[in-house]
Formats: C-alpha cells, structure tokens, sequence
C-alpha cells in the first residue's frame, strides 16, 4: 500500500489550508451565530473546485482519487462541521452515486452544474420508518408509461433546503423486499415535489436538513438511476463510499482539537506551571495524538483500497465506526483540557463537542456498522 500524495495533490492540499484557516475558519463564530454559510465562503468554495472533488475532469471536476479525497476532506474537517459538511454531503452521498452509476446521458446532463457548484446534491434514503432499517422503504415509484410516479417522504435529508438534485431510494416492487428498491434523480422543480421547513439541531449550524414529500411527483424513466430494483444495493454503495471521506472530515477535526489542546496546555498557567507539566495533562494528549494517528492510518487505508476497487464493505463500515467514536473521544478530552472555557459558546471547542456528537448517527450508527461488521465476519469465516 501507496499513501504517498502526488505532489499536485500536496500542492491542492497547501492551498485549501491556507483557503481554510484566511476565509472560513475566521468566520465560524459568524456561521454559529447566524446558522448560515457566507455566500463569499460558498462562492470562493465552488472557484476552488471544491464541489467537483468527486466528479471526473470530463465534467469538470477535479477528477482525484479517494486518496487524494481523503487529503482534501482533512484539510476542510479542520473547520468549522456546518461548513465541512455542505461541501462533505454534497461531493460524498450526493454525487457520488450519478458519478459511479449513472449513464452517459445523466451524467453529461447533471455532473458538469454539480462539479461547478452551480447545483447542489443531496441524497434522500432515510423515512420514519427506515432509518437504521433501510430496506423498510415507504416511498413507492409506480411506473406509468414513460414516466414514474413517486409518492411518499424522506426526512434528516441533508442539504435538501439548498439542493437541486436528489438521488432518491423508493419501491417499484413491493414483492421483492430489499430487491424492490430502485435509485432515482429527482430535480427540485419536478411538480408534486416539495421540501419542508428547516429542522433546528443541536449542530452543524449552517448545514441545514429537511423533510421532503412526494406527491404523485412525476419521474422520467430516463433518470432512473442504475438498474431497475438495484436501488438497495446502490445506496449501501453510495454509503460505504462516502464513509472513508466523512472519516477524513472527523480526522481534520480530530487533528485541529488535538493542535489547540497543545497551545491551550502549554498557554494556561496553574499552580505555577504550564497545565502541560501535569502528567495526567500529558496522558490526554498522548491518548489523542494516538487516535488521530490510528484514524489517519485507517482512513487512508480504506481510501487505498477504494481506489484500487477493492471490496470495502467490512472496512468502510469499520472506519465509520472508529472515526465517529474517535471524534467524539477526542473531543471530550479537548473540553477536559480546557476546563471552563471548553464549555463556553464562544469558544470553538464546545461546538466541535456539539458536531461530533451526530457522527455517530448519521449515514449509518455505530450501532448498524457493528451489524455491518458482524455480517461479513460471518460471511468470511462460515
């Protein structure tokens, strides 16, 4: 295994940190407060290429592998988690399907817009009734002539108050359970389509999620995505896909608390000395220097093995699993070791306490990646 960065890949790298910590991360307070992306950020952001990361140079993206994705998505992790996961959500789950599944036709037609930023991606799997459950789809698409006709609704659908285009999960055959499911794209301005209002969160302010409905919402059958009743198996591709990349994301966060934990030890005097003289103060920057270096290992591991088109679906769910505990691990001991100012609003490390926390529970819990891991050990060793 290769994780040796071109030297374009370093090069894009340097210029999204030094893009990151001069434009976005000055802002952060600004995003927290008003629960919204500055349009200078998103307009810089899409200049930079940053909403093609996923898409081929063909159709105007930058065309790099996981690898190189995995590089980028550190760099953008180290900010602020609203920010990281507009950009996160729409280059991850929200492209990559089109970009992996999708024929000539769709991706000439939708993949040149999207790389530029132009339009947004989000994707629409999870119901009421099938979060965790997956395959309990509620949406139904019944074909009529050239057309299929969706009805149903998704929620906690990231993006959907910004998104153009969805890649959307339904049923065309109920009979068939999990093999009844069939990927659709589905653009915001197709009637009898409709986003609801902004959910509030505990996080990720500045990144906004949706109920969407469909009502009798009509569908070419050109933008059925993939094979008719593969929709199941394409979204546990899209999932595990995007999981080496949010891995990424966590790992740039983990890396940016472990850096200000070491600034605020060596800074903040008690008892007459640094808090880093204190052994127990060491013990926790030792435990979270070693977290982030097993995380960095693991998750450029995985990106490997994607990019060399290997089967990741044990790894992926692995990495999801140890980059959200980590997170959240990594975190708490940042709060400890800044004491009271790391519970203060005002100070940025109490919101990555805030975001970490939802890494747990979205696009698959740690729960459901341990059933992941479990099945293919069983599959592996029956």
């Amino acid at each position: 295994m290769d994780f040796q960065l071109s030297d374009d890949i370093k090069f894009l790298k340097q210029g999204i940190r030094q893009f990151i910590d001069s434009e976005v991360d000055p802002l952060a307070g600004i995003i927290e407060e008003r629960d919204e992306i500055p349009e200078r950020v998103m307009s810089m952001s899409k200049e930079m290429g940053l909403f093609g990361l996923s898409i081929p140079e063909e159709y105007g993206g930058i065309g790099i592998g996981m690898v190189g994705k995995c590089a980028i998505y550190e760099e953008i992790g180290r900010t602020h988690n609203g920010y990281t996961t507009v950009i996160g959500a729409h280059t991850g789950i929200g492209t990559v399907g089109i970009v992996e599944m999708g024929s000539d036709e769709q991706k000439q037609k939708y993949l040149p817009p999207m790389a530029s930023g132009e339009r947004i991606g989000a994707f629409a799997l999870t119901e009421p009734s099938a979060g965790s459950h997956a395959s309990n789809l509620k949406t139904t698409a019944v074909r009529k002539g050239d057309k299929f006709i969706l009805n149903g609704s998704k929620h906690y659908i990231t993006n959907a108050p910004i998104a153009d285009v969805f890649t959307v999960m339904a049923v065309t055959d109920p009979s068939k359970g999990a093999k009844g499911i069939t990927s659709f794209i589905v653009e915001k301005d197709y009637p009898g389509f409709t986003v609801g209002k902004k959910e509030k969160k505990m996080g990720l302010k500045g990144s906004h999620s949706a109920e969407v409905f469909f009502e009798d919402c009509e569908i070419p059958v050109e933008n059925v995505l993939g094979q008719e009743g593969q929709g199941y198996v394409n979204a546990l591709k899209i999932l595990a896909n995007g999981r080496a990349g949010l891995a990424a994301r966590n790992l740039g966060s983990c890396d940016k608390l472990l850096e200000m934990s070491i600034k605020h030890a060596h800074q903040r005097i008690q008892f007459d000395k640094p808090i880093f003289e204190q052994q127990i103060i060491q013990h926790y920057l030792a435990e979270m220097a070693l977290d982030v270096e097993t995380l960095r290992s693991m998750t450029y591991r995985v990106a490997w093995m994607v990019d060399q088109e290997m089967k990741v679906i044990k790894e992926a769910a692995m990495l999801k699993l140890l980059g959200s505990e980590i997170y959240n691990r990594v975190a708490d001991m940042a709060v400890q070791i800044h004491g009271g100012i790391g519970y203060i609003a005002e100070f940025p490390i109490e919101r990555y306490y805030r975001d970490a926390r939802i890494t747990k529970i979205y696009e698959g819990t740690s729960e459901i990646q341990k059933n992941i891991i479990a099945s293919q050990l069983h599959l592996e060793y029956k």
